[in-house]
């Protein structure tokens, strides 16, 4: 009898191990839930920011070439050609 209760009270030590490292990874695993979800709301933060920055280069791109520049002047009259374009068809849509 006395092998049968040295094997029971190690399968119940080796339990208690696995229930607690079991336990262990679900905290970790919450954890880590956490810093992905801060992860994806900073990537979002960075992609708003960026957004801003690329709409202010165009808007600087835009500046230097009526200011001049030769190096974007053939963008800049396509830009203001879209914005005739689009300034024409709000001025038809009004007179309907």
């Amino acid at each position: 009898m006395s092998n049968i209760e040295d094997i029971v009270n190690s399968l119940e030590g080796k339990i208690d191990k696995l229930l607690h490292k079991l336990e262990l990874l679900k905290l970790d695993n919450l954890k880590l839930l956490e810093e992905l979800e801060a992860s994806k709301q900073e990537i979002l933060i960075q992609k708003g920011k960026n957004s801003n920055w690329e709409e202010k280069y165009e808007a600087l791109k835009m500046a230097n070439s009526i200011l001049g520049s030769d190096d974007n002047k053939r963008e800049t009259k396509l830009k203001i050609n879209a914005l005739i374009r689009d300034i024409d068809h709000c001025i038809a849509q009004l007179s309907d």
